[in-house]
């Protein structure tokens, strides 16, 4: 097996004594390496692994390796740095953090990580992970070191006796015998007749790598804290893993770097190492013998085939192999240098003459030549000896190779020779050489051996069955090595260290047990739960994926007739498992059917390693909730349309936040029954994509913008900015402002003193801030013009400014910052004066334009104030007061007379209160903290001592996402503000002061209007009190509001209540009438249907039907209107409104209405038979006499609301002057005042006057105009902000697309 690991590691060196480890044998004692080849011949044995070393003067001293980290390039291969694997020592203690099934917990294993194991399928968690990859058990790994069926040896020298009476000059020496071994860790092998290098060791310090390896080292922090997990005392914190686990790399280290090294040519090392313990081994292919194991194995072969008369057939064998033997005996240490003819009987009958034969001699450096002249035969073939003289090259070559097969054919006799009887009576030589087997050794290196890993626990009807083969060899085991709790630990370790290949790994665990349980063999309880528990952490095995394929529908046979492979994309995987859990519901088995395929593609996902499709099953797959369910968590109709289910679905998000994740469910379930992909697309972006039935690809359509959350009523007011021509000609060439240029644009500070917005300075912040705005709205309105979509989708960032205004910002940062730093760092705040405003208090557009106010009532149709803190003053104009609650005292000079201080005092506070015939008018205590939007002000008298302090506001979240998904706001409030940073972007610091009264901003001049408010007194004492008995004041307007309360009344009639009607003042009602004196080009009318019932004491919003036309003329309303009209007209509107209230307290009262309960009463009376009541046909005929007087009054009141409506309008129906022509309607649906969906819609001016667009958010359709003017009674979809534009003026542009004719033309 090839596999690979993340990190190199090592502990410090084993000091335990062997007698305090009783069950494990004695190890051999570690050798100093300044005496691997020891001289000392007498007093220990010779060879690998037991002999030191005396190194030549060509070899490096060897060092002893410190027990520390070495410094190496390859020490970082596998991120020693990172300890994927957690950093504790205690292992075991974290796993016992897990919460993991009993069996689990269980098992001796550390390293795992729970969420690792539960997204095995994830690439990128593996890559950050590294993972080592698949590893062995240690009895897998002692037959993959080498054959099991062959023994490896240690191979010592015993000293040569001399053979010549007295030493040739090229006898070897003991160090020459001694190097002939291939190194001191190499171990002889007679069945291949080759070496294996084999070395185990427990360090800190890993050898040297020659390349990257393929696969990541193991982590190598972990491995350091264990120096073994095997062995009493080798674990400092405990038992923490049955065994260990070893990972393979192949090829990985250089034979030749190691210490001592290997010096016999090139040899390249695998690499095993425990993922768990500082333990490794190293091991080499077999090195090659002298003579080829072919020719061995032939020679002897052909020996033991022929065997001589007098020998049996291993003593002819082995008496050959002696033959040899002497030969290089004779050459080595007798310097013999004569030829051996091959064709003498000696010769033949010892070795005998083949071509095998020739081979095994001309392996050894003998050559086969003719003998030289002179000789005693000459010409005759024999065998020459090779030079051995060490001083020159070809004899120092041959030197060692003789030396080397000297070794290696010594230990193959004395192995061969072990089998005494096979060789019967023959006497063989002496050899000097020993062999000790190592296979006991090398088991208790890597932990392989039987007193570590017992052999005793495979059933017997396991034993030879080959159909398991691979399933053990994949889990990294043997199967003569199994236990439960053994074979538990390969598949957990499997799975922690190549989690890739979970699965796989499982389907082998569930084989075994499989076949267990088909061979009735009683299999382990302890099995059956870890495959329960792995089932329950959804593991599963290739059958069950191909039952999950089939279950979506895939296979030739299956609904789809697809089969499932890696050319089936995810989206079509998706898509089939949609279609099937839709159909489920057709079925009696529908949950349990819905169930299955969520487990489907749930296997699916994770067998494909799929990120998305993972996503779409967590998110979709639900928790069974049912349609019905659905429908009734969202409390909506089967019926509903998906528009008003999207509305109503971020309406009880909003409210119920608690219950979001159920709404989402229910939602979800609802677009897979309907299989409706607006909705998917909904639940998968948060934004809606429109419903896709309007393909508005055509130049003359507008395009649509696409919801950021809750945000359909900032859509409408930028769709609403975007018809209108010199608005959008005045922000288009923002779009080029980039951040830079907004920090370059310089003002001085008198600069900023020198012009007012909405009645006050503005700061240098709320400057770029401003600019930033207009910016972004520049580039939405370009690609409004240019894109080719059918809807665009406004920047998250235009859409926080829009909704948050600049005050809301720096309350939430200084909220934030309780150092008492202003938040803004902005030191130009300061240059607001004390007196115009000193904290910039929220005020109502009619009368301070350009801020907007928060909602009285909390609500997104919140009412306003009629007027608010704009200061007046008709004797000294110049002179203005701050009524802000939160602003400075005025001062002295602030005030022209007591007289002046007193009309703005009444004035101010009759505009707070309103009209009387609003409900809302009158605010409710809990209402009144919020200072910012209704200032009461107090009479002169009533104000001598200083007002009590302003409640603590109360701290709002900051959420940068509070616009899409925060409260929704009415689109006249955010209207305020984007108008307030429009103004303030467009201001020409270059020019003259600017006031309120100016027209040179595009905001002003499009918006803006005048209208003077008079005070008059109604009652004698008041005008005796006051001195006087009128109080005047101009001020601008943006807006007209219309309280809508009652049915049954126009247009007209609620701006009749608004420019005339009675206030209450400290007690005394006085007379508020508001007349225009300048009207703008644009005329916006807000319908305000916040009401507020004292019985329930909540709000509530009206849904009464206001009527309106296209086409209005204001001249009634103006200053400059004939008076006798007017007066005439206020008396007739006073006994209309008379009359109105006489019908509706007689139907819409308490207890109303009167005429039908009148009749019932007497019915019941005359029908009951319950109670013994006396019979008074008189009492029963005066109440069906009263309820039909009471219909005929409702029906005289009703003709004479009639009459004196017709009456008002012939009194003004000659002027027309100033006509205004319907634009734009603003739509709210709902019936709650607190949420609810917006959409708009404008006239297609001014080409097609005639035809109406529909802005439904990302949808724009073509409408008629019966639509925009239908009557709404019983809907809950009623117009709530109406716009007229003058007649005649073309300030509306409709459809702005690009038309490239037109426009190239003008940028040329």
């Amino acid at each position: 097996m090839t596999q690979g690991s993340p990190s190199s590691s090592g502990l410090r060196q084993r000091t335990s004594n062997a007698d305090n480890r009783p069950k494990t044998p004695p190890r051999p004692t570690a050798i100093s390496p300044a005496t691997f080849y020891g001289t000392d011949s007498s007093s220990r044995k010779q060879g690998s692994s037991y002999t030191s070393y005396i190194p030549p003067d060509q070899f490096r001293e060897p060092e002893l390796v410190e027990d520390t980290t070495a410094n190496n390039t390859w020490d970082s291969w596998g991120g020693a740095t990172t300890t994927d694997w957690g950093e504790s020592n205690d292992y075991t203690a974290n796993a016992a953090t897990w919460d993991e099934p009993s069996i689990l917990r269980k098992i001796t294993i550390d390293g795992r990580e729970e969420d690792e194991e539960l997204h095995w399928y994830d690439a990128d968690l593996r890559a950050l992970k590294r993972r080592p990859g698949p590893g062995v058990l240690p009895p897998l790994l002692a037959d993959i070191l080498h054959d099991p069926d062959h023994a490896l040896y240690s191979v010592s020298t015993q000293p040569h006796p001399p053979l010549a009476t007295s030493p040739t000059p090229h006898t070897p020496t003991a160090d020459e015998v001694r190097t002939a071994i291939p190194h001191p860790n190499a171990y002889y092998c007679r069945e291949h007749n080759g070496w294996v290098l084999l070395l185990w060791r427990s360090s800190t310090v890993l050898p040297p790598l020659v390349k990257d390896p393929e696969a990541p080292l193991p982590d190598q922090a972990r491995r350091r804290v264990t120096t073994s997990c095997v062995g009493d005392d080798e674990q400092p914190f405990g038992q923490v893993n049955v065994t260990h686990h070893w990972h393979r790399y192949e090829k990985a280290v250089d034979a030749t770097k190691l210490n001592p090294p290997y010096s016999h040519g090139d040899l390249l090392l695998d690499l095993y190492l425990c993922c768990q313990c500082s333990t490794y081994c190293l091991v080499s292919d077999v090195i090659p013998g002298v003579i080829p194991l072919p020719l061995m194995d032939e020679f002897t072969r052909e020996k033991i085939a022929n065997p001589a008369p007098d020998k049996s057939p291993r003593a002819t064998a082995v008496a050959a192999w002696e033959t040899v033997l002497t030969i290089l005996d004779n050459r080595l240490w007798r310097d013999e240098k004569r030829s051996l003819p091959i064709s003498r009987n000696k010769f033949r009958t010892k070795i005998g003459w083949n071509e095998n034969v020739a081979q095994v001699f001309d392996s050894l450096g003998f050559p086969l030549e003719n003998l030289s002249q002179g000789a005693q035969k000459a010409g005759e073939l024999a065998l020459h000896p090779p030079p051995i003289d060490s001083d020159t090259p070809e004899g120092a070559a041959s030197r060692k190779k003789l030396l080397r097969a000297w070794v290696e054919l010594s230990a193959w006799l004395v192995i061969f020779e072990k089998n005494k009887e096979a060789l019967k009576s023959y006497n063989a030589m002496v050899l000097h050489a020993q062999v000790d087997c190592v296979r006991d050794l090398y088991q208790m290196g890597i932990g392989a051996h039987v007193t570590q890993i017992s052999r005793d626990g495979l059933p017997d009807a396991l034993q030879g069955y080959t159909a398991l083969d691979a399933s053990w060899k994949s889990l990294g085991m043997t199967p003569s090595m199994y236990t439960w709790e053994r074979l538990a630990f390969a598949y957990l370790a499997q799975c922690r260290c190549d989690p890739a290949n979970t699965m796989v790994y499982f389907s082998h665990l569930v084989n075994i047990v499989n076949a267990m349980i088909n061979l009735r063999i009683d299999v382990p309880d302890e099995l059956q739960k870890l495959i329960i528990e792995e089932r329950e952490r959804c593991r599963f095995t290739p059958e069950d994926c191909a039952r999950a394929a089939s279950t979506l529908g895939f296979g030739r046979d299956g609904e789809l007739g697809v089969d499932l492979d890696a050319d089936v994309d995810d989206e079509f995987i998706a898509q089939a498992w949609r279609s099937a859990r839709q159909r489920a519901w057709q079925r009696s088995d529908a949950h349990t059917r819905r169930a299955a395929l969520n487990d489907a593609l749930k296997i699916v996902a994770e067998a494909r390693g799929s990120k998305a499709l993972l996503k779409i099953w967590s998110e979709e797959k639900g928790s069974g909730m049912s349609p019905e369910t659905a429908y009734s968590t969202l409390d909506v109709p089967k019926e509903v349309d998906e528009a008003m289910l999207l509305a109503i679905y971020s309406m009880r998000v909003e409210d119920q936040p608690s219950q979001a994740e159920r709404m989402r469910e229910a939602l979800s379930v609802i677009a897979e029954v309907t299989n409706s992909e607006r909705l998917r697309q909904f639940l998968a972006t948060g934004a809606d994509p429109g419903d896709g039935t309007t393909v508005n690809a055509s130049p003359e359509m507008p395009r649509g913008l696409n919801q950021l959350g809750n945000t359909c009523y900032l859509n409408s007011l930028l769709q609403y900015f975007y018809t209108i021509k010199e608005l959008r000609d005045a922000i288009t060439p923002m779009a080029t402002t980039d951040a830079k240029s907004l920090d370059d644009s310089k003002f001085t500070d008198e600069d900023l003193r020198r012009h007012r917005v909405g009645g006050r300075l503005v700061t240098r912040r709320e400057i770029m801030r401003s600019k930033k705005f207009v910016s972004l709205l520049a580039d939405l309105f370009w690609n409004m013009k240019m894109c080719e979509n059918a809807a665009v989708t406004p920047a998250v960032e235009l859409a926080k400014l829009a909704l948050v205004t600049s005050q809301d910002e720096e309350e939430d940062e200084t909220e934030a910052d309780k150092a008492g730093t202003d938040s803004s760092n902005d030191t130009d705040a300061t240059l607001v004066d004390d007196m115009a405003v000193a904290a910039r208090p929220a005020f109502d557009c009619s009368s301070s334009p350009l801020q907007s106010p928060k909602s009285p009532s909390g609500s997104v149709l919140g009412k306003r104030p009629r007027e608010a803190e704009s200061a007046m003053d008709v004797d000294a104009r110049s002179q203005t007061m701050s009524l802000s609650p939160r602003s400075s005292p005025p001062t002295t000079d602030s005030v022209a007379s007591s007289k002046g201080h007193e009309a703005t005092s009444f004035i101010e506070e009759a505009i707070a209160s309103s009209s009387s015939s609003s409900v809302m008018t009158a605010k409710r205590p809990a209402e009144g903290a919020n200072a910012d939007t209704d200032v009461e002000m107090k009479d002169e008298s009533q104000v001598a001592k200083a007002p009590p302090p302003l409640p603590p506001r109360k701290a709002r979240q900051t959420d940068d996402s509070v616009m899409m998904f925060g409260r929704q706001h009415d689109v006249s409030e955010c209207m305020d503000n984007c108008m307030f940073q429009i103004e303030t972007a467009l201001l020409d610091f270059q020019g003259m002061a600017t006031s309120d009264d100016d027209k040179t901003s595009p905001v002003k001049r499009l918006f803006y209007g005048k209208k003077r408010q008079r005070l008059i007194a109604l009652s004698p004492d008041d005008d005796a009190r006051h001195q006087s008995s009128i109080h005047e004041k101009e001020d601008l307007f943006s807006h007209l509001h219309v309280n809508v309360a009652d049915e049954g009344f126009d247009l007209y009639d609620g701006l009749a209540r608004y420019f005339d009607d009675v206030v209450e003042i400290g007690g005394m009602k006085k007379r508020m009438e508001v007349s225009l004196v300048d009207l703008p080009p644009l005329l916006q009318i807000q319908l305000q249907r916040v009401q507020f019932n004292r019985e329930t004491q909540q709000a509530y919003k009206s849904q009464a039907y206001v009527k309106f036309g296209e086409t209005i003329y204001m001249d009634r309303f103006l200053d400059s209107a004939n008076p006798e009209k007017k007066a005439r007209s206020k008396v007739i509107f006073a006994e209309l409104t008379a009359a109105r209230e006489r019908i509706q307290h007689l139907t819409q009262g308490k207890h109303a209405p009167f005429a039908p309960a009148f009749a019932n009463v007497a019915d019941f009376l005359s029908k009951q038979d319950v109670l013994d009541l006396p019979s008074d046909e008189g009492f029963l005929s005066s109440l069906r006499s009263e309820g039909e007087l009471i219909t005929e009054q409702l029906r005289v009141e009703r003709e004479k609301t009639a009459q004196l409506k017709a009456q008002i309008e012939d009194i003004w129906k000659d002027d027309t002057s100033a006509a205004y022509e319907l634009t734009s309607v603003f739509i709210h649906r709902g019936s709650s005042p607190s949420w609810g969906h917006y959409f708009f819609y404008s006239r297609n001016l001014p080409e097609h006057p005639d035809s109406w667009f529909k802005y439904n958010d990302s949808d724009v359709s073509a409408v008629s105009k019966d639509e925009v003017l239908a009557d709404t009674t019983g809907s809950t979809a009623n117009p709530y902000m109406l716009v007229f534009v003058r007649k005649g003026c073309d300030a509306i542009d409709t459809v702005h697309r690009f038309n490239p004719e037109i426009d190239l033309e003008e940028a040329t």
